[in-house]
Protein backbone atom coordinates (compact mmCIF):
# COMPACT_ATOMS: atom_id res chain seq x y z
CA UNK A 1 0.00 0.00 0.00
CA UNK A 2 1.55 3.36 -0.92
CA UNK A 3 2.43 5.81 1.83
CA UNK A 4 0.01 8.65 2.48
CA UNK A 5 0.38 11.93 4.25
CA UNK A 6 -2.39 11.05 6.68
CA UNK A 7 -2.25 7.75 8.46
CA UNK A 8 -5.78 6.81 9.51
CA UNK A 9 -4.94 3.86 11.71
CA UNK A 10 -5.66 3.04 15.33
CA UNK A 11 -2.86 3.41 17.80
CA UNK A 12 -1.89 0.61 20.11
CA UNK A 13 -2.22 2.83 23.17
CA UNK A 14 -5.44 4.84 23.10
CA UNK A 15 -7.34 2.14 21.25
CA UNK A 16 -6.04 -1.04 22.87
CA UNK A 17 -7.68 -3.07 25.60
CA UNK A 18 -5.77 -3.40 28.86
CA UNK A 19 -3.36 -6.33 28.61
CA UNK A 20 -2.37 -8.88 31.21
CA UNK A 21 -5.48 -8.55 33.36
CA UNK A 22 -7.00 -12.04 32.97
CA UNK A 23 -5.69 -15.49 33.73
CA UNK A 24 -7.28 -18.84 32.89
CA UNK A 25 -9.70 -18.85 35.87
CA UNK A 26 -11.00 -15.34 35.10
CA UNK A 27 -11.66 -16.15 31.44
CA UNK A 28 -13.45 -19.35 32.46
CA UNK A 29 -15.63 -17.33 34.83
CA UNK A 30 -16.65 -15.05 31.96
CA UNK A 31 -17.40 -18.03 29.73
CA UNK A 32 -19.36 -20.05 32.29
CA UNK A 33 -21.29 -16.98 33.44
CA UNK A 34 -22.44 -16.40 29.88
CA UNK A 35 -23.56 -20.04 29.79
CA UNK A 36 -25.62 -19.28 32.96
CA UNK A 37 -25.59 -22.81 34.49
CA UNK A 38 -28.48 -22.44 36.93
CA UNK A 39 -30.59 -20.62 34.36
CA UNK A 40 -30.02 -23.46 31.89
CA UNK A 41 -30.62 -26.23 34.44
CA UNK A 42 -33.74 -24.65 35.93
CA UNK A 43 -35.15 -23.21 32.71
CA UNK A 44 -33.78 -24.73 29.52
CA UNK A 45 -33.62 -28.35 30.71
CA UNK A 46 -37.09 -28.38 32.25
CA UNK A 47 -38.51 -26.67 29.15
CA UNK A 48 -36.84 -29.26 26.98
CA UNK A 49 -38.38 -32.14 28.89
CA UNK A 50 -41.81 -30.55 29.10
CA UNK A 51 -42.14 -29.09 25.59
CA UNK A 52 -40.15 -31.44 23.36
CA UNK A 53 -40.93 -34.60 25.32
CA UNK A 54 -37.59 -36.33 24.67
CA UNK A 55 -35.85 -37.85 27.71
CA UNK A 56 -32.40 -38.13 26.15
CA UNK A 57 -31.39 -34.54 26.99
CA UNK A 58 -28.42 -35.59 29.21
CA UNK A 59 -26.91 -37.51 26.31
CA UNK A 60 -27.65 -34.60 23.95
CA UNK A 61 -25.40 -32.35 26.03
CA UNK A 62 -22.57 -34.86 25.66
CA UNK A 63 -23.09 -35.18 21.90
CA UNK A 64 -23.06 -31.41 21.45
CA UNK A 65 -19.95 -31.14 23.65
CA UNK A 66 -18.19 -33.58 21.31
CA UNK A 67 -19.11 -31.44 18.28
CA UNK A 68 -17.96 -28.24 19.97
CA UNK A 69 -14.79 -29.99 21.10
CA UNK A 70 -14.02 -30.80 17.46
CA UNK A 71 -14.73 -27.19 16.51
CA UNK A 72 -12.46 -25.94 19.29
CA UNK A 73 -9.45 -27.83 17.89
CA UNK A 74 -9.20 -25.55 14.86
CA UNK A 75 -10.61 -22.56 16.73
CA UNK A 76 -7.85 -22.47 19.34
CA UNK A 77 -5.20 -23.33 16.73
CA UNK A 78 -6.18 -20.18 14.86
CA UNK A 79 -6.28 -18.20 18.13
CA UNK A 80 -2.52 -18.71 18.39
CA UNK A 81 -2.15 -16.67 15.18
CA UNK A 82 -5.06 -14.20 15.37
CA UNK A 83 -5.42 -12.24 18.60
CA UNK A 84 -8.47 -10.01 18.35
CA UNK A 85 -11.40 -9.07 20.61
CA UNK A 86 -13.63 -9.48 17.54
CA UNK A 87 -13.07 -13.27 17.54
CA UNK A 88 -15.55 -14.61 14.94
CA UNK A 89 -15.36 -11.37 12.96
CA UNK A 90 -11.57 -11.46 12.86
CA UNK A 91 -11.33 -15.19 12.13
CA UNK A 92 -13.84 -15.09 9.30
CA UNK A 93 -12.14 -11.99 7.85
CA UNK A 94 -8.77 -13.75 7.82
CA UNK A 95 -10.15 -17.03 6.53
CA UNK A 96 -12.94 -16.14 4.11
CA UNK A 97 -12.13 -12.54 3.24
CA UNK A 98 -12.94 -9.10 4.59
CA UNK A 99 -16.49 -8.82 3.14
CA UNK A 100 -17.47 -12.12 4.78
CA UNK A 101 -15.88 -10.89 8.02
CA UNK A 102 -17.90 -7.70 8.12
CA UNK A 103 -21.04 -9.68 7.31
CA UNK A 104 -20.23 -11.94 10.26
CA UNK A 105 -19.65 -8.88 12.45
CA UNK A 106 -23.16 -7.62 11.73
CA UNK A 107 -24.54 -11.06 12.63
CA UNK A 108 -22.48 -11.13 15.84
CA UNK A 109 -23.71 -7.72 16.95
CA UNK A 110 -27.33 -8.78 16.45
CA UNK A 111 -26.89 -12.16 18.12
CA UNK A 112 -25.01 -11.03 21.23
CA UNK A 113 -27.20 -7.98 21.74
CA UNK A 114 -30.29 -10.19 21.50
CA UNK A 115 -28.82 -12.54 24.11
CA UNK A 116 -27.76 -9.77 26.48
CA UNK A 117 -30.80 -7.50 26.17
CA UNK A 118 -33.15 -10.48 26.24
CA UNK A 119 -32.00 -11.27 29.77
CA UNK A 120 -33.60 -8.05 31.02
CA UNK A 121 -36.92 -9.73 30.28
CA UNK A 122 -36.41 -12.50 32.83
CA UNK A 123 -34.61 -10.70 35.65
CA UNK A 124 -37.92 -9.48 37.07
CA UNK A 125 -39.38 -12.98 37.15
CA UNK A 126 -36.18 -14.36 38.70
CA UNK A 127 -36.35 -11.69 41.40
CA UNK A 128 -40.03 -12.19 42.30
CA UNK A 129 -39.72 -15.08 44.80
CA UNK A 130 -36.69 -13.47 46.44
CA UNK A 131 -38.35 -10.07 46.83
CA UNK A 132 -41.64 -11.65 47.93
CA UNK A 133 -39.84 -13.57 50.65
CA UNK A 134 -37.93 -10.51 51.88
CA UNK A 135 -40.45 -7.70 51.41
CA UNK A 136 -43.75 -9.50 50.94
CA UNK A 137 -44.15 -8.16 47.41
CA UNK A 138 -42.31 -7.14 44.29
CA UNK A 139 -42.27 -4.14 41.93
CA UNK A 140 -43.03 -4.14 38.21
CA UNK A 141 -40.53 -6.20 36.23
CA UNK A 142 -39.16 -3.09 34.52
CA UNK A 143 -38.06 -1.58 37.85
CA UNK A 144 -35.99 -4.67 38.63
CA UNK A 145 -34.65 -4.65 35.07
CA UNK A 146 -33.57 -1.00 35.40
CA UNK A 147 -31.70 -1.71 38.64
CA UNK A 148 -29.91 -4.62 36.97
CA UNK A 149 -29.26 -2.45 33.91
CA UNK A 150 -27.57 0.22 36.04
CA UNK A 151 -25.36 -2.33 37.79
CA UNK A 152 -24.33 -4.04 34.56
CA UNK A 153 -23.65 -0.70 32.89
CA UNK A 154 -21.44 0.42 35.78
CA UNK A 155 -19.44 -2.80 35.82
CA UNK A 156 -18.98 -2.56 32.06
CA UNK A 157 -16.96 0.63 32.59
CA UNK A 158 -14.68 -0.85 35.25
CA UNK A 159 -11.52 -2.90 34.87
CA UNK A 160 -12.23 -6.24 33.25
CA UNK A 161 -10.59 -8.13 36.13
CA UNK A 162 -13.05 -6.51 38.57
CA UNK A 163 -15.88 -7.91 36.45
CA UNK A 164 -14.09 -11.27 36.62
CA UNK A 165 -14.02 -11.17 40.43
CA UNK A 166 -17.76 -10.42 40.60
CA UNK A 167 -18.52 -13.26 38.20
CA UNK A 168 -16.25 -15.61 40.13
CA UNK A 169 -18.13 -15.07 43.38
CA UNK A 170 -21.53 -15.48 41.75
CA UNK A 171 -20.55 -18.47 39.63
CA UNK A 172 -18.88 -20.52 42.36
CA UNK A 173 -21.97 -20.22 44.57
CA UNK A 174 -24.21 -21.05 41.61
CA UNK A 175 -22.32 -24.24 40.72
CA UNK A 176 -22.19 -25.33 44.36
CA UNK A 177 -25.98 -25.08 44.76
CA UNK A 178 -26.52 -27.00 41.49
CA UNK A 179 -24.30 -29.81 42.75
CA UNK A 180 -26.11 -29.81 46.12
CA UNK A 181 -29.43 -30.11 44.28
CA UNK A 182 -27.97 -32.95 42.19
CA UNK A 183 -26.84 -34.81 45.30
CA UNK A 184 -30.29 -34.39 46.82
CA UNK A 185 -31.91 -35.76 43.67
CA UNK A 186 -29.54 -38.74 43.49
CA UNK A 187 -30.14 -39.46 47.16
CA UNK A 188 -33.90 -39.62 46.65
CA UNK A 189 -34.47 -41.66 43.48
CA UNK A 190 -38.00 -42.33 42.28
CA UNK A 191 -39.21 -45.79 43.30
CA UNK A 192 -35.99 -46.19 45.31
CA UNK A 193 -33.87 -47.04 42.26
CA UNK A 194 -31.35 -44.97 40.26
CA UNK A 195 -32.25 -45.13 36.56
CA UNK A 196 -29.77 -44.57 33.71
CA UNK A 197 -32.48 -44.58 31.02
CA UNK A 198 -31.91 -40.90 30.14
CA UNK A 199 -28.34 -41.75 29.07
CA UNK A 200 -29.46 -44.40 26.59
CA UNK A 201 -29.14 -43.55 22.86
CA UNK A 202 -32.59 -45.09 22.36
CA UNK A 203 -34.09 -42.15 24.26
CA UNK A 204 -32.24 -39.50 22.23
CA UNK A 205 -32.40 -40.64 18.62
CA UNK A 206 -36.17 -40.43 18.33
CA UNK A 207 -38.53 -37.96 16.59
CA UNK A 208 -37.65 -34.58 18.06
CA UNK A 209 -33.91 -35.23 18.28
CA UNK A 210 -33.24 -32.15 16.15
CA UNK A 211 -35.00 -29.82 18.56
CA UNK A 212 -33.20 -31.41 21.52
CA UNK A 213 -29.77 -30.94 19.90
CA UNK A 214 -30.57 -27.31 19.14
CA UNK A 215 -31.73 -26.83 22.72
CA UNK A 216 -28.50 -28.39 23.97
CA UNK A 217 -26.25 -26.24 21.81
CA UNK A 218 -28.04 -23.11 23.04
CA UNK A 219 -26.98 -24.15 26.54
CA UNK A 220 -23.34 -23.86 25.47
CA UNK A 221 -23.62 -20.35 24.02
CA UNK A 222 -20.82 -18.36 25.62
CA UNK A 223 -18.11 -21.06 25.43
CA UNK A 224 -16.69 -19.35 22.35
CA UNK A 225 -16.12 -16.06 24.17
CA UNK A 226 -12.74 -17.10 25.62
CA UNK A 227 -11.17 -15.74 22.43
CA UNK A 228 -12.96 -12.39 22.87
CA UNK A 229 -10.81 -11.76 25.96
CA UNK A 230 -7.53 -12.87 24.32
CA UNK A 231 -6.13 -9.33 24.15
CA UNK A 232 -6.65 -8.89 27.91
CA UNK A 233 -5.24 -12.30 28.86
CA UNK A 234 -1.90 -12.71 30.59
CA UNK A 235 -0.76 -15.42 28.18
CA UNK A 236 -3.26 -15.71 25.29
CA UNK A 237 -1.54 -18.69 23.64
CA UNK A 238 -2.01 -20.68 26.85
CA UNK A 239 -5.08 -19.03 28.36
CA UNK A 240 -7.45 -19.25 25.39
CA UNK A 241 -7.00 -22.98 24.59
CA UNK A 242 -7.20 -24.02 28.26
CA UNK A 243 -10.22 -21.82 28.96
CA UNK A 244 -12.05 -23.03 25.84
CA UNK A 245 -11.52 -26.76 26.40
CA UNK A 246 -12.15 -26.59 30.15
CA UNK A 247 -15.32 -24.55 29.64
CA UNK A 248 -16.78 -27.06 27.18
CA UNK A 249 -15.92 -29.94 29.52
CA UNK A 250 -17.32 -28.23 32.64
CA UNK A 251 -20.52 -27.13 30.91
CA UNK A 252 -21.11 -30.58 29.42
CA UNK A 253 -20.45 -32.39 32.70
CA UNK A 254 -22.61 -30.06 34.77
CA UNK A 255 -25.58 -30.03 32.38
CA UNK A 256 -25.49 -33.77 31.67
CA UNK A 257 -25.28 -34.56 35.39
CA UNK A 258 -28.04 -32.17 36.42
CA UNK A 259 -30.47 -33.14 33.66
CA UNK A 260 -29.86 -36.83 34.42
CA UNK A 261 -30.33 -36.53 38.22
CA UNK A 262 -33.60 -34.73 37.53
CA UNK A 263 -34.89 -37.85 35.76
CA UNK A 264 -33.60 -39.99 38.63
CA UNK A 265 -35.57 -38.02 41.21
CA UNK A 266 -38.80 -37.76 39.20
CA UNK A 267 -38.55 -40.99 37.22
CA UNK A 268 -37.76 -41.21 33.49
CA UNK A 269 -41.34 -42.23 32.75
CA UNK A 270 -42.75 -39.17 34.56
CA UNK A 271 -40.20 -36.43 33.84
CA UNK A 272 -41.98 -35.15 30.72
CA UNK A 273 -45.34 -34.75 32.46
CA UNK A 274 -43.87 -33.21 35.63
CA UNK A 275 -41.63 -30.78 33.72
CA UNK A 276 -44.55 -29.74 31.53
CA UNK A 277 -46.67 -29.04 34.60
CA UNK A 278 -44.09 -27.42 36.93
CA UNK A 279 -41.74 -25.83 34.38
CA UNK A 280 -38.98 -23.73 36.02
CA UNK A 281 -40.34 -24.57 39.45
CA UNK A 282 -39.51 -28.28 39.09
CA UNK A 283 -35.94 -28.14 40.34
CA UNK A 284 -36.91 -25.91 43.28
CA UNK A 285 -39.87 -28.09 44.20
CA UNK A 286 -37.59 -31.12 44.22
CA UNK A 287 -35.13 -29.24 46.44
CA UNK A 288 -37.95 -28.27 48.83
CA UNK A 289 -38.97 -31.91 49.24
CA UNK A 290 -35.43 -33.23 49.60
CA UNK A 291 -33.40 -30.43 51.19
CA UNK A 292 -35.87 -28.06 52.85
CA UNK A 293 -36.98 -24.45 52.42
CA UNK A 294 -33.56 -22.98 53.16
CA UNK A 295 -32.05 -24.74 50.16
CA UNK A 296 -34.91 -23.47 47.99
CA UNK A 297 -34.34 -19.90 49.15
CA UNK A 298 -30.62 -20.14 48.40
CA UNK A 299 -31.39 -21.63 45.00
CA UNK A 300 -33.86 -18.87 44.14
CA UNK A 301 -31.34 -16.19 45.12
CA UNK A 302 -28.67 -17.82 42.98
CA UNK A 303 -31.10 -18.18 40.09
CA UNK A 304 -31.43 -14.41 40.25
CA UNK A 305 -27.65 -13.91 40.40
CA UNK A 306 -27.24 -16.42 37.56
CA UNK A 307 -29.25 -14.18 35.26
CA UNK A 308 -27.33 -11.14 36.50
CA UNK A 309 -23.97 -12.86 35.91
CA UNK A 310 -24.99 -13.77 32.37
CA UNK A 311 -25.93 -10.13 31.76
CA UNK A 312 -22.49 -8.97 32.91
CA UNK A 313 -20.68 -11.52 30.76
CA UNK A 314 -22.70 -10.87 27.59
CA UNK A 315 -22.40 -7.11 28.11
CA UNK A 316 -18.60 -7.41 28.18
CA UNK A 317 -18.56 -9.70 25.13
CA UNK A 318 -20.87 -7.45 23.10
CA UNK A 319 -18.94 -4.31 24.03
CA UNK A 320 -15.69 -5.90 22.86
CA UNK A 321 -17.17 -6.84 19.50
CA UNK A 322 -18.30 -3.24 19.04
CA UNK A 323 -14.88 -2.02 20.18
CA UNK A 324 -13.08 -4.24 17.66
CA UNK A 325 -15.19 -2.83 14.82
CA UNK A 326 -14.71 0.76 15.97
CA UNK A 327 -10.96 0.33 16.32
CA UNK A 328 -10.73 -0.78 12.71
CA UNK A 329 -13.16 1.99 11.61
CA UNK A 330 -15.77 -0.45 10.33
CA UNK A 331 -18.00 1.31 12.87
CA UNK A 332 -17.44 4.97 13.87
CA UNK A 333 -14.02 5.46 15.48
CA UNK A 334 -15.54 6.54 18.81
CA UNK A 335 -16.45 2.91 19.52
CA UNK A 336 -12.76 1.99 19.33
CA UNK A 337 -11.80 4.09 22.33
CA UNK A 338 -11.02 2.73 25.78
CA UNK A 339 -11.13 4.31 29.21
CA UNK A 340 -7.67 5.65 30.17
CA UNK A 341 -8.09 4.39 33.73
CA UNK A 342 -9.78 1.01 33.39
CA UNK A 343 -8.83 0.02 29.84
CA UNK A 344 -12.47 -0.97 29.26
CA UNK A 345 -14.14 -0.23 25.89
CA UNK A 346 -15.96 2.82 27.22
CA UNK A 347 -17.96 4.07 24.24
CA UNK A 348 -18.92 0.56 23.14
CA UNK A 349 -20.09 -0.29 26.67
CA UNK A 350 -22.16 2.90 26.92
CA UNK A 351 -23.76 2.21 23.53
CA UNK A 352 -24.72 -1.30 24.64
CA UNK A 353 -26.22 0.14 27.84
CA UNK A 354 -28.20 2.69 25.85
CA UNK A 355 -29.71 -0.09 23.73
CA UNK A 356 -30.66 -2.05 26.85
CA UNK A 357 -32.36 0.99 28.37
CA UNK A 358 -34.31 1.66 25.18
CA UNK A 359 -35.57 -1.93 25.00
CA UNK A 360 -36.63 -2.03 28.66
CA UNK A 361 -38.57 1.23 28.34
CA UNK A 362 -40.13 0.16 25.03
CA UNK A 363 -41.41 -3.16 26.42
CA UNK A 364 -42.65 -1.55 29.64
CA UNK A 365 -44.48 1.26 27.82
CA UNK A 366 -46.24 -1.13 25.42
CA UNK A 367 -47.03 -3.80 28.02
CA UNK A 368 -45.31 -6.54 26.01
CA UNK A 369 -44.59 -9.89 27.65
CA UNK A 370 -40.99 -9.61 28.91
CA UNK A 371 -40.49 -13.35 29.39
CA UNK A 372 -41.84 -14.74 26.12
CA UNK A 373 -41.40 -11.80 23.76
CA UNK A 374 -38.07 -10.53 25.10
CA UNK A 375 -36.19 -13.23 27.02
CA UNK A 376 -37.38 -16.36 25.21
CA UNK A 377 -37.53 -15.02 21.67
CA UNK A 378 -34.38 -12.93 22.12
CA UNK A 379 -32.40 -15.77 23.66
CA UNK A 380 -33.49 -18.37 21.11
CA UNK A 381 -32.83 -16.09 18.15
CA UNK A 382 -29.52 -14.89 19.59
CA UNK A 383 -28.37 -18.44 20.19
CA UNK A 384 -29.22 -19.38 16.61
CA UNK A 385 -27.10 -16.47 15.40
CA UNK A 386 -24.13 -17.71 17.42
CA UNK A 387 -24.63 -21.18 15.94
CA UNK A 388 -24.39 -19.66 12.43
CA UNK A 389 -21.19 -17.87 13.44
CA UNK A 390 -19.63 -21.03 14.87
CA UNK A 391 -20.32 -22.97 11.66
CA UNK A 392 -18.97 -20.16 9.45
CA UNK A 393 -15.88 -19.83 11.62
CA UNK A 394 -15.24 -23.56 11.28
CA UNK A 395 -15.16 -23.14 7.49
CA UNK A 396 -12.93 -20.07 7.88
CA UNK A 397 -10.41 -22.03 9.95
CA UNK A 398 -10.02 -24.59 7.16
CA UNK A 399 -9.64 -21.85 4.55
CA UNK A 400 -7.15 -19.90 6.67
CA UNK A 401 -4.80 -22.82 7.19
CA UNK A 402 -5.16 -23.96 3.58
CA UNK A 403 -3.98 -20.54 2.41
CA UNK A 404 -1.32 -19.90 5.06
CA UNK A 405 0.16 -23.40 4.99
CA UNK A 406 -0.54 -24.06 8.67
CA UNK A 407 3.10 -24.22 9.76
CA UNK A 408 3.31 -25.77 13.22
CA UNK A 409 -0.20 -27.25 13.06
CA UNK A 410 -0.80 -30.84 12.05
CA UNK A 411 -3.49 -31.90 9.58
CA UNK A 412 -5.84 -32.91 12.41
CA UNK A 413 -5.94 -29.38 13.85
CA UNK A 414 -6.03 -27.45 10.60
CA UNK A 415 -8.35 -29.62 8.47
CA UNK A 416 -9.77 -32.90 9.79
CA UNK A 417 -11.28 -31.73 13.11
CA UNK A 418 -12.67 -28.46 11.66
CA UNK A 419 -14.05 -30.39 8.68
CA UNK A 420 -15.89 -32.89 10.86
CA UNK A 421 -17.19 -30.07 13.05
CA UNK A 422 -18.43 -28.17 10.00
CA UNK A 423 -20.46 -31.13 8.77
CA UNK A 424 -22.01 -31.69 12.20
CA UNK A 425 -22.77 -27.99 12.68
CA UNK A 426 -24.44 -27.69 9.27
CA UNK A 427 -26.70 -30.62 10.16
CA UNK A 428 -27.65 -28.92 13.43
CA UNK A 429 -28.38 -25.65 11.58
CA UNK A 430 -30.64 -27.51 9.16
CA UNK A 431 -32.45 -29.10 12.10
CA UNK A 432 -32.72 -25.70 13.81
CA UNK A 433 -34.35 -24.06 10.81
CA UNK A 434 -36.71 -27.02 10.40
CA UNK A 435 -37.74 -26.81 14.06
CA UNK A 436 -37.72 -23.04 14.58
CA UNK A 437 -41.44 -22.89 15.27
CA UNK A 438 -40.96 -25.43 18.07
CA UNK A 439 -38.01 -23.46 19.44
CA UNK A 440 -40.10 -20.29 19.60
CA UNK A 441 -43.25 -22.03 20.80
CA UNK A 442 -45.36 -20.61 17.95
CA UNK A 443 -47.62 -22.16 15.33
CA UNK A 444 -45.91 -23.68 12.24
CA UNK A 445 -47.48 -21.03 10.00
CA UNK A 446 -46.41 -18.11 12.22
CA UNK A 447 -44.49 -15.31 10.49
CA UNK A 448 -41.95 -15.39 13.32
CA UNK A 449 -40.92 -18.91 12.26
CA UNK A 450 -39.04 -17.47 9.27
CA UNK A 451 -38.81 -13.75 10.11
CA UNK A 452 -36.54 -14.10 13.15
CA UNK A 453 -33.94 -16.44 11.61
CA UNK A 454 -34.12 -14.41 8.36
CA UNK A 455 -32.69 -11.32 10.09
CA UNK A 456 -29.25 -12.94 10.00
CA UNK A 457 -28.79 -13.46 6.26
CA UNK A 458 -30.16 -9.94 5.77
CA UNK A 459 -27.67 -8.53 8.29
CA UNK A 460 -24.83 -10.53 6.72
CA UNK A 461 -25.71 -9.23 3.25
CA UNK A 462 -25.75 -5.64 4.51
CA UNK A 463 -22.37 -6.20 6.15
CA UNK A 464 -20.89 -7.53 2.91
CA UNK A 465 -22.25 -4.52 1.01
CA UNK A 466 -20.75 -2.15 3.59
CA UNK A 467 -17.36 -3.87 3.25
CA UNK A 468 -17.47 -3.42 -0.52
CA UNK A 469 -18.35 0.25 -0.04
CA UNK A 470 -15.32 0.61 2.23
CA UNK A 471 -13.11 -1.10 -0.32
CA UNK A 472 -14.04 1.48 -2.93
CA UNK A 473 -14.27 4.63 -0.80
CA UNK A 474 -11.88 4.02 2.13
CA UNK A 475 -9.24 1.49 1.06
CA UNK A 476 -7.06 2.13 4.13
CA UNK A 477 -9.96 1.21 6.41
CA UNK A 478 -10.78 -1.83 4.29
CA UNK A 479 -7.16 -3.01 4.42
CA UNK A 480 -7.08 -3.26 8.21
CA UNK A 481 -10.34 -5.19 8.64
CA UNK A 482 -9.64 -8.10 10.97
CA UNK A 483 -6.10 -7.05 11.88
CA UNK A 484 -6.61 -6.33 15.57
CA UNK A 485 -4.45 -4.09 17.78
CA UNK A 486 -0.97 -5.51 17.31
CA UNK A 487 -1.22 -6.08 13.56
CA UNK A 488 -2.74 -2.66 12.98
CA UNK A 489 0.01 -0.96 14.97
CA UNK A 490 2.66 -2.84 12.99
CA UNK A 491 0.99 -1.81 9.75
CA UNK A 492 1.16 1.83 10.82
CA UNK A 493 4.92 1.61 11.25
CA UNK A 494 5.36 -0.17 7.94
CA UNK A 495 3.23 2.21 5.92
CA UNK A 496 3.97 5.59 7.47
CA UNK A 497 6.81 7.59 5.88
CA UNK A 498 9.50 8.89 8.19
CA UNK A 499 8.19 12.45 7.82
CA UNK A 500 4.79 11.51 9.13
CA UNK A 501 4.36 11.40 12.88
CA UNK A 502 1.72 8.97 13.98
CA UNK A 503 0.07 10.46 17.03
CA UNK A 504 -1.19 8.39 19.84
Amino acid sequence: MPPTSTVDRPSNVSEALARGRLGVPSVIFFVLSAAAPLTVVAGVVTTGYGVIGVTGIPLAFLVVAAVLGLFSVGYVAMSRRVENAGAFYAYISRGLGRPAGVGAAWVALLAYNALQVGLYGTIGVAAEPVLDRIFGGHPHWSIVALVAWALVGLLGLLRVDINGLVLAALLVAEIVVILVFDIGQLGNPADGQVSFAALSPDNLFVPGVGAVLVLAILGFVGFESAVVFSEESKDPKRTVPLATYLSVAIIAGLYALSSWTMTVAVGPDRIVAEAGEQSVGLIFNLAAAQLGDTAVTIGQVLFLTSVLAAMISFHNTTARYTFALGRERVLPAVFGQTSPRSGAPRAASLAQSALGLLVILLYAANGWDPVVQLFFWGGTTGGFGVLLLIATTSVAVIAYFARSGGAGENVWRRAIAPGLATIALLVIIWLAVSNFANLLGVEPDSTLRWALPAVYPVAAALGVIWALVLRGSRPDTYARIGLGAASAAAAVKADAPASVQVTR
